[in-house]
């Protein structure tokens, strides 16, 4: 009886994990797993607010976590922490945190922070260097294909397109 018990209660998290994990991932681009907070990490443990302001990549750390829209970022501080709950849409990576690039051409690939650009204060982020140099020869023109495409792609899994 305890071992079916065990296994109903290990069916019943990994579906509600999987569950929530799997909203999450459709709209941004997360780390598998969950954190401590019970939601996928984004932008692979970088402080959102440290990069954006300072130009920085600093790996957050759990100690500061905040889960907005069902995602968890990590921050340096609590001051960091405290000015992204102030206004977590200044913060979050645009196009959900998926590549930039990849977005502007219908795609989900993973944004990478290691090759990323702030402009007017949003943060872009890129799948690897070689689509990091292609982006900088037009990036208005990358971040306008982006902005239109995202709106049709948005809710739609990665693994879908």
């Amino acid at each position: 009886m305890l071992k079916q018990v065990i296994y109903a209660v290990a069916i019943s998290s990994a579906a509600i994990s999987a569950g929530s994990a799997a909203i999450a991932a459709d709209e941004y681009n997360v780390s598998s797993g969950l954190t401590a907070a019970s939601a996928p990490l984004a932008l692979h443990g970088v402080d959102t607010v440290a990069f954006i302001t300072t130009g920085n990549r600093i790996q957050g750390a759990a100690r500061y976590t905040a889960v907005h829209d069902g995602v968890a970022y990590y921050f340096t501080s609590q001051e960091n922490l405290d000015a992204f709950n102030a206004n977590p849409a200044r913060f979050i990576p645009q196009n959900g945190g998926f590549c930039t690039f990849g977005v502007s051409v219908g795609k989900k690939f993973d944004g990478n922070p290691r090759w990323a650009d702030v402009r007017d204060g949003k943060l872009y982020v890129f799948l690897s260097e070689a689509i990091f140099d292609a982006y900088l020869k037009d990036p208005e023109g990358t971040i306008a294909k982006a902005e239109t495409q995202w709106r049709a792609i948005r809710s739609t899994a990665a693994t879908d397109l």
